[in-house]
């Protein structure tokens, strides 16, 4: 992170995505990576899955190098915005608001994103498991996106807080939840977190769906979508199950979009002996 620090970002991008095609292709988690794909695009043939893999590795090796630069990002220098009314008709309706997305290009683009337009709020993270790594990634995050870091398992009181209080929280809701329900992702059934449904039903929070995609180097676009127009009927459990469905296709749709931009080395199908 130091050399990737002193370097400048984006010869520190370039180094990074040299590293993630040229090393972090030939580690372990790349087995993963070859089962999801081939489980999201069976008709696909392997020069096709080959060239997307090499392209998730050349990003990954990028996000990683792009760490130490975080605030050096600013809308309308290296974040295009695209379609951010989406955000302000929401929040003139005086309600939270729950921007959801994937590990899409440099997720971290999302939340600093948010702050930069004055949609104040927090971001729910996953702290890494070791503290040394954890406390220097929030320092970063804390350079550019929301002044709050809720933790993923811990943090349900203080997202109600937030949305209560009519502002933004941020999450990436493509990862498996083994306390969650197992609706379809890309095809496929997958554990996935039901808590954004359940605010909608409980609080009258909005969703919108933010989408993040590198068109070169260190620059990005983000896409703020239209939420989903869901009405309840009454069923919480129902409904809760529904809405969670109709996140993880608005999500999929996402990835299809350019699946070269979705990070693909997690475990978020089953636990066959590659997932």
């Amino acid at each position: 992170m130091a050399l990737f620090r002193v370097i400048g970002l984006d010869a520190a991008s370039a180094l990074g995505g040299w590293i993630g095609r040229n090393i972090f292709s030939r580690l372990p988690p790349d087995r993963i990576a070859r089962a999801n794909i081939a489980l999201a695009f069976p008709g696909k043939n392997g020069a096709w899955r080959n060239a997307l893999r090499m392209a998730m590795w050349d990003n990954l090796g990028r996000v990683v190098a792009e760490d130490p630069h975080l605030e050096k990002f600013r809308v309308g220098e290296r974040i295009k915005v695209i379609d951010n009314a989406n955000a302000a008709r929401a929040f003139a309706e005086g309600h939270g608001v729950m921007f959801l997305s994937g590990h899409l290009a440099n997720w971290e683009m999302m939340p600093i994103t948010g702050r930069e337009l004055g949609f104040e709020g927090a971001t729910v993270v996953r702290h890494p498991n070791n503290p040394y790594v954890a406390r220097w990634i929030a320092k970063q995050r804390a350079l550019r996106g929301p002044t709050e870091q809720i933790g993923k398992h811990s943090g349900a009181r203080k997202i109600f807080s937030q949305l209560r209080g009519g502002k933004a929280i941020y999450m990436l809701v493509d990862q498996k939840n083994d306390e969650g329900m197992a609706v379809p992702f890309l095809g496929h059934d997958a554990m996935t977190t039901p808590v954004p449904a359940a605010l909608v039903l409980k609080l009258g929070a909005r969703i919108l769906f933010a989408s993040n995609r590198r068109v070169g180097g260190s620059q990005f676009e983000v896409t703020i979508h239209p939420g989903l127009d869901f009405v309840p009927t009454g069923d919480e459990a129902a409904d809760t199950r529904a809405l969670t469905a109709a996140i993880n296709d608005r999500i999929g749709e996402l990835v299809r979009a350019d699946p070269t931009q979705w990070l693909w080395i997690h475990r978020r199908w089953g636990k066959g002996p590659a997932n």
